[in-house]
């Protein structure tokens, strides 16, 4: 009510009764407007307000300006608090609580917007409906504000909410669709916001299989990060296009990403930079076939430090079962690819091809070993699982697999 929030605000201001009553009001008087025992005129209820240095409008608010900021603080400290990969918390059922008593006066202005924005994000991780209403409304908002960078960020996370799904097409159609509404409704695009559009758009490119159009939009954002002197994403961009040059068997490139992405890690002291470096040298290794042994080196470092997060662990597991192939030890690599296990994040077709793929030396191993029902079972599930991949030597080499597998049968 109106004395709460006077009350509520003149504390917050560390004012005594006194100090607020001024000239123009008795501490008596105030007393009793705060405690909803007398209401002020509109001429006292602007003093007051001068004198709290708050608009008239805030006071007479359901919930005050002054609460959602303090509802939002809260909320932005708890939601980009972050959890680790396998941990489990129950951070968004608490955002959804501390939320949502105060939706029905999310209307206008930034802090309902971002509130409206963090909810239906939560909202969405609970798998709870009516998400996509609330994150429409807060879009809208941020649309009326012209607070571009958080419309982009919007309109990136629906985009973003089918890729995961693996509708890659539709995800694509949806980021396009949204780029297109705020460059024609937004007139001016900070740089960072343009290289998340394009760094989100080009990763779309390349996983609905257009490499042509990845490659002119990943390269476009690169040289924009540079000419800005912004560098930003710089190493999401430096991987994308090293797993790129990758997939593609374009060694010039990936050797020319992969060493730029170690000056960048080095540079900034960037752990993440320097670990992917890592990988894509055991990954150029093993695809050597005779260098397996520099491979098990790289991939041992990692997996016998107790600190290598989970989220690297499988990768560098996987590169290990490759070397212990390559080195014929085939018990011990089908005991690694065993216990390689997809990462919950992992939804590009990059890299989903570079976990399929271990089915395949899974077939390998077993017909080395005598077991060949296992290895066309091993081998036909690499198959399935790369049938709605993009084309690319991996899905070649998986399909090679199995008619070499079911030759032998």
């Amino acid at each position: 009510m109106l004395g709460e929030r006077i009350r509520e605000i003149r504390k917050s201001r560390k004012m005594t009764l006194e100090a607020l009553a001024g000239e123009e009001l008795t501490k008596g008087m105030l007393s009793l407007i705060e405690n909803n025992k007398a209401n002020p005129s509109m001429e006292s209820l602007a003093y007051i307000a001068r004198r709290l240095g708050v608009e008239v409008s805030e006071l007479l608010e359901d919930v005050s300006s002054q609460k959602l900021r303090e509802v939002l603080d809260e909320a932005e400290k708890l939601y980009n608090k972050e959890i680790a990969i396998g941990e489990k918390s129950d951070k968004f059922k608490v955002l959804i609580a501390l939320i949502e008593p105060y939706c029905e006066n999310l209307s206008q202005g930034y802090e309902s917007a971002r509130l409206l924005e963090i909810y239906s994000r939560s909202l969405y991780q609970e798998k709870q409906d009516g998400w996509q209403e609330l994150s429409q409304k807060a879009a809208d908002m941020y649309d009326e504000m012209k607070l571009t960078a958080k419309r982009a960020s919007i309109g990136i996370f629906w985009a973003m909410e089918k890729f995961v799904e693996h509708d890659y097409v539709e995800s694509l159609k949806i980021l396009l669709r949204e780029r297109n509404h705020i460059e024609t409704k937004h007139h001016f695009i900070d740089p960072m916001t343009r290289v998340d559009l394009d760094y989100n758009e080009a990763i779309l490119h390349f996983a609905v299989g257009d490499s042509e159009a990845a490659a002119v939009v990943m390269e476009n954002a690169i040289h924009f990060s540079k000419e800005h002197r912004i560098f930003y994403r710089i190493d999401d961009l430096y991987r994308l296009a090293a797993a790129h040059g990758l997939m593609m068997r374009d060694k010039q490139q990936q050797e020319h990403y992969v060493s730029k992405l170690r000056q960048y890690g080095d540079f900034a002291e960037d752990r993440q930079s320097i670990i992917f470096y890592d990988l894509f040298q055991a990954l150029s290794f093993n695809s050597e076939g005779w260098e397996s042994a520099k491979a098990l080196e790289i991939c041992d470092k990692y997996l016998t430090n107790p600190q290598t997060e989970l989220a690297y662990r499988y990768w560098f597991l996987l590169e290990k079962g490759k070397s212990l192939f390559g080195m014929k030890s085939y018990q011990e690599a089908l005991a690694c690819f065993e216990n390689v296990k997809i990462p919950a994040y992992a939804h590009h077709p990059y890299d989903l091809s570079l976990f399929y793929i271990k089915d395949s030396y899974k077939a390998l191993c077993q017909i080395e070993l005598g077991n060949l029902s296992d290895a066309l079972e091993s081998a036909k599930e690499a198959v399935d699982n790369f049938k709605s991949m993009p084309h690319t030597p991996y899905k070649d080499f998986a399909n090679d697999i199995y008619k070499k597998v079911s030759a032998t049968m």
